[in-house]
This record gives C-alpha cells, structure tokens and sequence, in this order.
C-alpha cells in the first residue's frame, strides 16, 4: 500500500483539522495562510486581567483587599469564560518570574475550573535610546517567555513604544528617525521571538497608540521583524487614526491574539465599541483562537470590573451569535 508523503496529505486531506493538529508548520503558513482561512473563523472568549487591574495592585500591597489572580480565574469560570489572560504585572516578585510552586499551583487552579490560560504580558522599552535598558526589556520578555510555556500560555504580548519619564517614542529615542526606531525595535523583538521558538511561545507585538498608531504602521514593523514566532497582537481600541475599524481590518488576518476593549481609546470621551461591526471584521480575517476582553475604567471613579465584564462579555457574545455564518473574506 502506498501512503501519501506528508506534504501532499496536507494538500488533499478531506479533514483539514485533523491534518492542522498532525502537521501545523507544514500545512499552515500563519494566520494569514489561505489553507487556514478555508476552515472558517472559530472564536473563544478570554478575558485579560488587567481589567482588575486596581484591585490586583490593592491585592499585592494588602493580601485583605482586592482580587488575586486566583481570583480572577474563579471569576471567569463563574461567568463560564473560556480562558484568562494572565499578565505579569500582577504575580509575585515581577519583573522577575515568579517561583514554580506558585506558577503550577495557578496553572492547575485554572485547569481544574476548566479554564485555559491564553496568554501573559510584560512591559518592555524597544524604542529607548539607552542600549541598556532595551537590553534590560529583551531580558525580561525572554524572562516571561519561560513564565509562559511553564503555564501552557501560546503568546506573549509586548510593546512597540516607550515610557514616562518620556513623552512620546521620539523623545524616548533621542529624536532618531522612525526607520531607524523602527529597525532598533525589529532587532529586539527578532531576537525575543528566537527564543520565543525555543520554547513554544509567540511574541505578540501590540498596537498602544505611541509607535503603532495605524494597521500600516503595525504590519510595517512585523514585515521588518520577518520571524514566524512574531505576530500581531491587535489592541482594538488603540489605533489613532481616522478610522480605526479600517486598521483592524488591516492587521486582522495576521493577529496572533487580540484585547477587546469596549471603546475606541482610553479617556472618558473614548467611542463606545461598535461589537457587531467589530465581530464582523475578526469573523472574515479567518482568525481562529481566543478574543481576550479587557475593560478599562475610562476615567471613570465609579468603574467596577464585576459590573463592566460580564456587560462587555454580553455584548460580545452577542456579536459572536450574530456572526457566526460569517465566512472569511477570501471564501465570499
């Protein structure tokens, strides 16, 4: 009996999933890959944890306030949310990793209330002039990479911009042109996805307003990065541009992971979120994977993330149900 070399089965299998799961690499190119898209759009629901954001920093400074980590999980599976977004700031002893007892002790906490853990964050300066502290962030991220694939996370999410004391990336670059920023940022995050691959992990590059203002400038900086374990982390709510559904459908196909805010922007004018016509773009990028929630207080003194998530995670799963016929783009 002759049986098909493993290329070919990829090319005529009549279950492409089950050939997804045998031989990712090969069959699929990425997100964008049309083999991929032919499959239809597929989405799960995570939320991010900066959405306690104030009670977890409460939590850290006195264990008697707040919400921990765990119970952040416990609040997602009692709103039956499929994963949870685990950033780094809130774990013991960040920047550095936290001990392993702690790490397994969360990863079989999660697991046992059904939850996946879909992703973690670090905060890191690529755009900075001082060699030593983009040094110092790459060191991190490598750091957190470990963090990740010791709980099962596939991607970590990173930025492109710089940080107070500065004002804006040209200033924090000491006024260096945007090629050569834009190369300065590419080299780090290349080198984070390197090893990224080592352990499993992809490096997902998000948009906060400052580097990355538009999809082009976005998809501009992961063309120059060049590296399969570096991908789009499309922050929906920070794109400043003059339409930034446009960016969203631009950047959509190559997403890696996503955070869903419920607005555009992050001030007490931000525009409420158009779900619908949100859901719709991610329905026909192809994207297949998890759509972390993160609400944001807005300015606003009264916010309570108990009350704003689960009113977010209806609209949401609102918008999913009315367009789950949706087919990806190039299938219309």
């Amino acid at each position: 009996m002759t049986y098909p070399n493993r290329r070919s089965f990829c090319k005529t299998a009549l279950l492409p999933l089950a050939a997804s799961a045998l031989m990712p690499s090969e069959c699929f190119g990425g997100q964008g890959d049309p083999a991929k898209q032919s499959l239809g759009s597929h989405l799960r629901v995570s939320l991010n944890a900066f959405s306690f954001n104030q009670l977890l920093r409460d939590n850290a400074k006195d264990s008697s306030k707040g919400v921990d980590l765990f119970g952040v999980c416990d609040f997602c599976a009692r709103l039956n949310i499929d994963a949870v977004d685990l950033t780094g700031y809130y774990f013991p002893r960040y920047p550095d990793a936290p001990t392993d007892e702690y790490l397994f002790r969360l990863k079989r906490h999660a697991f046992d209330l059904g939850l996946e853990i879909s992703g973690t964050g670090v905060r890191n300066d690529f755009v900075v002039a001082d060699e030593a502290v983009r040094k110092e962030g790459i060191q991190r991220v490598k750091t957190w990479i470990e963090v990740a694939a010791k709980l099962g996370a596939p991607v970590i999410r990173v930025f492109a911009q710089t940080w107070p004391p500065f004002r804006n990336w040209r200033q924090g670059a000491g006024n260096a042109d945007r090629a050569t920023v834009e190369g300065r940022i590419a080299d780090a995050l290349r080198e984070c996805a390197d090893y990224g691959q080592r352990f499993g992990v992809i490096v997902g590059v998000q948009n906060h307003g400052d580097f990355l203002k538009t999809g082009n400038e976005h998809l501009s900086l992961i063309n120059r990065v060049n590296h399969p374990w570096c991908g789009v982390l499309v922050d929906t709510g920070r794109y400043a541009s003059d339409d930034p559904y446009a960016d969203i459908a631009l950047t959509a196909p190559h997403a890696v992971n996503w955070q869903i805010k419920q607005a555009m922007g992050h001030k007490a004018d931000a525009t409420p979120m158009n779900m619908l016509k949100l859901l719709t773009i991610v329905r026909r990028s192809g994207y297949r994977g998890n759509i972390p929630i993160e609400t944001l207080p807005l300015q606003r003194p009264d916010y309570d993330p108990f009350v704003e998530v689960p009113k977010v995670l209806a609209e949401v799963r609102e918008a999913m149900k009315a367009t789950a016929s949706i087919l990806p783009k190039s299938d219309q």
